[in-house]
């Protein structure tokens, strides 16, 4: 017990030293404008991280909190585009934030569904080619040999840069008792069903620096993966969940049918949740044709948890990026929201 530390609800004790027992933290991002506001702090108020701290409190003095925020392109330099990010109360007709009343949302196009502004919608398919590059961050590269990582039995991505690249980086002081936390996530592409297992992946990465935690992080820092251990694989989180039966379950909201049909690899895609969740998303336009009865723009994941492991009271990072693979078009987007500190440590990755 210290005011460093977080209060974890239900074990009946005063954490952070308030004089309060398992007091609720209020959600801090109901006033927060439905826009995409320049300011990454407001994103880390969506997503549920309301404290603010400064990194050069003395010792008795420090909290924790997120200390500062940034936006760049996939290698953490450069501006990325203004209708890239957005922070909204919902997406399309039923999608809604889990905790408080916003969300946060980055896109390789407008990071926008039907009828919303600032920025405003603009078809997900063809897409939009903001004629923005970068390389991919060199750390999670180099960690995978300087080749793209794909889904079991996927061609390899093809290209050596990101296209219409956005990264969210947070730096963090972490609660004095937490040792991991979690978030969630729902990731979008208009790649599906087309070009489902194919060189045009786009990337979803959470990337994350901290000192070293009881229980370690993946060697790539990357926690949007998820892992299969009989046989042993690894999926990053994106379209080729759906070609796979051992990951299909994570990438169900879609209408079921055929995928693959511009690609190299065929298939066929069960969609466990149903298309109903993309109504007014965008994604859930016919009119361009799809794969047969699998016939609309896109499909999504449905929310995901995130889980990665901290060391208590130091200093983390986290970098969000999403970029296109081998073109700027066919975009993709993903929904951030309800971060969780938690006092167990935790199998890193998404679930």
């Amino acid at each position: 017990m210290n005011p460093g530390a977080f209060e974890y609800i239900g074990n009946g004790v005063d954490d952070d030293c308030d004089g309060l027992i398992d007091n609720i933290q209020p959600p801090c991002d109901g006033m927060l404008n439905n826009t995409n506001s320049s300011d990454p702090m407001d994103y880390a108020k969506a997503i549920g991280l309301c404290q603010q701290t400064k990194e050069t409190d003395p010792p008795p003095f420090r909290r924790w909190g997120v200390i500062s925020g940034e936006f760049s392109l996939a290698n953490g330099t450069g501006v990325p585009a203004s209708q890239s990010r957005a922070i909204r109360s919902g997406f399309g007709n039923l999608i809604t934030s889990l905790n408080g009343g916003r969300l946060a949302i980055l896109s390789t196009g407008h990071a926008a569904s039907v009828n919303q502004a600032n920025p405003n919608y603009a078809p997900f398919q063809p897409g939009q080619d903001f004629g923005k590059k970068s390389p991919f961050p060199q750390d999670w590269y180099a960690a995978n040999g300087y080749r793209l990582p794909n889904a079991p039995g996927c061609p390899e991505p093809s290209g050596d840069h990101a296209n219409d690249p956005i990264m969210l980086r947070l730096r963090i002081r972490v609660p004095t008792n937490a040792r991991s936390f979690s978030f969630a996530s729902w990731f979008f592409s208009a790649e599906f069903p087309e070009y489902v297992c194919s060189a045009f992946n786009d990337f979803f990465v959470v990337l994350i620096d901290s000192p070293q935690p009881e229980w370690p992080n993946p060697a790539d820092k990357n926690l949007a993966v998820y892992r299969v251990t009989s046989p042993p694989k690894v999926f990053p989180i994106g379209v080729n969940l759906a070609n796979d039966p051992q990951a299909q379950n994570l990438f169900s909201v879609c209408k079921a049918g055929p995928i693959g049909c511009s690609g190299s690899t065929s298939g066929f895609a069960p969609c466990l949740s149903g298309p109903t969740f993309l109504q007014g998303t965008g994604f859930d336009d016919t009119s361009l044709g799809g794969c047969g009865s699998s016939n609309m723009v896109g499909g999504g994941t449905g929310w995901l948890t995130t889980v990665g492991n901290v060391a208590p009271g130091q200093i983390m990072e986290i970098r969000i990026a999403l970029w296109d693979t081998s073109d700027g078009v066919w975009d993709s987007l993903v929904l951030l929201d309800n971060w969780v500190w938690n006092v167990y440590p935790a199998s890193p990755g998404t679930f």
